[in-house]
């Protein structure tokens, strides 16, 4: 797998990371792994449509203090 971003890196935690596996499905070539060993596998297509969102505002609710 070919390593794309680490995502926090400011620890030895095992920060989430994205890679591209070349060898995977189409459906399954982006991979997201996270600290306590899960990962997550996509198409490239449903990555642009999550990059779109995030940068669209889609998940901005989540990072805001309601008072709640």
């Amino acid at each position: 797998m070919r390593h794309v971003a680490t995502f926090c890196g400011n620890c030895n935690c095992g920060c989430p990371e994205l890679f591209v596996d070349e060898a995977a499905e189409p459906e399954r070539r982006i991979v997201i792994t996270d600290d306590f060993g899960q990962r997550i596998q996509m198409s490239l297509g449903q990555l642009h449509d999550l990059v779109a969102d995030v940068k669209g505002g889609v998940l901005d609710g989540l990072l805001t203090s309601t008072g709640s």
